[in-house]
Order: structure tokens, then sequence, then C-alpha cells
């Protein structure tokens, strides 16, 4: 069961798209999308990261923080990222402690590999949304939506 709104978000310590590490500690006092995803390069996931990425200017004069996770690793997401032009970091989580914190692991498969889940979190830490419902092109404008952005 993915966590709820009001949980404390699990801290984390990984590496990200340039290889530099990252932890959510970094963001404290802003709001952080956090978004599961299950693979690199794959047509989902694309469209995800490219909504994020097409809306990116808004959640930027927000202040918000937009990360993407995968079990993916650091040169896969350099791949990626440059593709697609994405102007976020993407985590890089190949053992899947990331993903097991947020109990997002997709259920049979042995390897770590996430759901597709987005968290809100607080700049205190603290969920305020959980998407558990993922529309891939429209995720990043229905997010702001209920933001009221």
């Amino acid at each position: 069961m993915a966590l709820a709104v009001g949980d404390r978000a699990p801290m984390f310590t990984t590496k990200d798209t340039q290889g530099t590490t990252i932890s959510l500690a970094d963001f404290g006092g802003k709001t952080v999308i956090l978004y599961f995803y299950p693979k690199d390069d794959t047509p989902g996931c694309t469209k995800e990261s490219c909504s994020f990425r097409d809306h990116y200017g808004a959640y930027r004069e927000k202040d918000l923080v937009v990360l993407g996770v995968s079990a993916d690793d650091v040169s896969s997401h350099q791949q990626f990222s440059q593709k697609f032009n994405l102007p976020f970091p993407l985590l890089a989580d190949p053992d899947g402690s990331i993903i097991r914190a947020y109990d997002v692991q997709r259920p049979g498969y042995d390897q770590p590999l996430a759901s597709r889940v987005t968290y809100v979190i607080g700049g205190d830490g603290v969920i305020l949304r959980v998407y558990d419902s993922v529309q891939t092109e429209t995720h990043a404008t229905d997010i702001l939506a209920d933001l009221g952005l």
C-alpha cells in the first residue's frame, strides 16, 4: 500500500542524472513533486516525463521541485534525459531502496520496478497528495490544477 497523505516522506540519498549525490533533505522548505515511473524511454514513461518537461516553467515559477525516480541507473537516466531534453533531475534507484521506502514496488517483479505513483511532499517533509492513478499525457497539468496553480 502506498504511503498516505499526512505521512512523513521517507528520506533518501541517491545519484541524479548527472551522477551528483542528491537527498530529499536538499529541498527542505520547498514543495517536491516526486514521481515514480517504471522505465526510461518507454512509451508511457516518456509521455509522463515530457508532460513535466512541457510544463516545467509553471513548476519553476511556483518554486516547485520536480524529481523523477525509476530503478534505471545514472547512464540510462542521462540518455533518456538528453534524448527528451528533460530539465529536471531523474533519480537512480537500481537497488530499489527508494521504491521500497515509498511502497511503490510493482507486484510480481523480482527486480525493482516502480509503479506509476506521484507524491507531492510539502516543505516540512509531509506528504500532501498521492497520485496512484495517472494519465501520463496530462499528469503535470493535473497536478498544477489540483494545487490551484
